[in-house]
């Protein structure tokens, strides 16, 4: 037993050691992926370019509320539609038959109520002239049948809009004036609620959303025109204004979408799916302190708990490693804060995680999916 022991305990501490200073070595040689930006000062949106591709300003998929047979499907697929023009028909005859149903048992329904109102006053009368004639039971009986009609005829009465409602979604019409660019079902082939008919897009106004990064989204809120070009027609400049600034960044590619919107030029017919981009960006910007501030996001800053200073990682993008930097902060904006001092247009910084890294790390920076 003793030389059992022997030989145990010192193999015991041997694998310790080496295990100990397997993850030592681990920890030392580890490089830490990070996620990180250009500095880009608010005027840089004017000096560049950003690709897009048309859509159409509405676009929808029309479908039937009620199921039954179509008989009649109006359009094909270039069709020019206006507004309230009929697209497709489903055989009416159920619908018709279930209205006229509910409408006649609805006239019966009336005819009741009437009834139940002229023996109520009826009874009414006679207690005036003879209290002993009528009793306070046969009064409230008649009461009750009056009350009784009306709701019949109320409940019929909300079964006749229902009804007149199913008729009229038997006949599929264009909400708005547009072109129809697909066709999903056949004449006389059986339909159901829901189901796809065709598919009208509104092309009078065209919109192209392009994706603004990160380090420049806080300029576009001064954006005062677009000017744009399509690949098919690149002599031809277009106006356009920003209809919505979108205020989520994709995760992947760290860009926030910029919707704008345009008209028709005279020139050509822009069609959804288009490639363009942007060519001049005109801002107002409020000061020339403004047009010269530089924003960051918010999670790129922080301090030393010894002096209070507000710092950010810098990247060596050649040796890939980060140094600290101090900064003097301005006021927060709507995507993050901006910076006085401390900081250039193309500088790279730590966008993430900035309280995981060492002085000197070595790091690995993140690129977007799919580079």
């Amino acid at each position: 037993m003793k030389s059992l022991l022997t030989f145990l305990v010192p193999t015991l501490l041997l694998l310790y050691i080496l295990t100990g200073c397997g993850e030592e070595k681990v920890e030392k040689n580890f490089i830490r992926p990070v996620r990180s930006m250009e500095v880009q000062s608010f005027d840089a949106i004017g000096k560049l370019s950003f690709p897009g591709r048309a859509q159409a300003s509405r676009e929808v998929n029309l479908s039937f509320r009620v199921t039954g047979p179509l008989i009649v499907r109006a359009v094909d697929v270039g069709a020019e539609v206006k507004r309230g023009d009929l697209i497709a028909q489903i055989d009416p005859r159920d619908y018709e038959v279930s209205l006229r149903d509910v409408q006649g048992q609805l006239a019966k329904s009336k005819a009741t109520r009437v009834r139940a109102k002229k023996d109520y006053e009826r009874l009414v009368r006679i207690r005036k002239q003879d209290a002993g004639a009528v009793s306070e039971a046969m009064l409230d009986k008649a009461s009750d049948n009056v009350e009784s009609a009306k709701a019949e005829v109320k409940s019929l009465q909300a079964s006749e809009d229902s009804a007149k409602d199913r008729l009229e979604y038997a006949s599929l019409k264009a909400p708005f004036d547009g072109t129809i660019v697909a066709t999903f079902v056949e004449n006389f082939q059986h339909v159901s609620a829901q189901q796809k008919i065709v598919r009208l897009l509104d092309d009078s106004r065209i919109e192209m959303v392009v994706n603004i990064p990160e380090s420049l989204i806080g300029s576009a809120k001064y954006i005062r025109t677009v000017s744009v070009v399509f690949d098919t027609h690149p002599d031809i400049v277009i106006k356009a204004t920003i209809k919505e600034i979108g205020t989520e960044a994709s995760q992947s590619t760290r860009t926030f979408p910029v919707t704008l919107s345009m008209e028709q030029p005279a020139d050509f017919k822009i069609l959804a799916g288009m490639a363009g981009k942007t060519v001049t960006v005109e801002a107002d910007f409020p000061d020339s302190n403004e047009k010269a501030a530089l924003e960051i996001p918010l999670s790129a800053t922080f301090s030393l708990a010894d002096d209070g200073t507000t710092r950010v990682w810098i990247v060596d993008p050649e040796k890939k490693i980060v140094h600290q930097q101090e900064v003097t902060i301005g006021s927060l904006t709507d995507n993050g804060i901006t910076i006085l001092s401390g900081l250039a247009p193309g500088d790279i910084i730590v966008t993430a995680g900035v309280h995981y890294l060492k002085e000197g790390q070595q790091i690995l920076l993140s690129l977007p999916e799919g580079e």
